[in-house]
Order: C-alpha cells, then structure tokens, then sequence
C-alpha cells in the first residue's frame, strides 16, 4: 500500500540548498592511523566530510574523514577512476586501535611471506 504524504508540498521560489549521502563502492588503497587513499568512481570535493565503512579483517569500523586531495588516477574506454587522500577526524580510540590492530596483523602476515 502506498504511503499518503503528512501534508502538501510547497513549491521553493528561489534556491534551497542541501547534501544527499549516497552509499557507494570504493578501493582502499593506503591505509594508516590517520587516514586513507581511496579510489572512487566519482571525484570527491576537497574538504568535504564523509563517514567511510571499511571493513578490517573481521570487524568493521565507521570513520569520518575529511578530503585532502583529489585527482583522476585512470581513464579507461567507458571509466573514470579518482582518487582521494582522506583524513579521519574525530575517529574515537575503539576505531584507532581497531585500524592499528588491523595494520599490525597485516605487517605480522607480510612479514612471513
């Protein structure tokens, strides 16, 4: 059943602003205490703010980051791939010793090969 609007809709004479969050892919690159390199489909907006889900391992952390930089990194027939320095903010300490943990088991792995 679809759902009734709670009331009209006014029409906006002018302009009026906002942000949408889209969830989409992206490839971690880089990754260390205080931030990422990550590819995207899209470019990303030096200084904007996005939550990253990044799956380390067997747990999965949210961090906010802040964009740094952002260039083409490669063009293909039909893609576009960007790629983006982030800058966690505000990341709590569960999420740094979850990133470090996750860094230290990767080091220890890399190190018996």
């Amino acid at each position: 059943m679809p759902q009734t609007r709670l009331g009209p809709r006014v029409p906006i004479l002018g302009r009026l602003g906002g942000d949408i969050t889209v969830v989409e892919p992206m490839a971690v690159k880089e990754l260390g205490l205080g931030g990422a390199t990550i590819e995207t489909r899209f470019a990303l907006v030096i200084d904007s703010l996005h939550e990253l889900r990044l799956t380390l391992g067997q747990r999965t952390v949210v961090v906010k980051g802040r964009v740094v930089h952002s260039h083409i990194a490669d063009i293909d027939a039909d893609v576009v791939a960007y790629q983006s320095g982030i800058e966690f903010v505000d990341a709590p300490d569960y999420v740094q010793d979850t990133i470090s943990a996750y860094l230290d088991a990767l080091r220890t792995s890399r190190a018996g090969e």
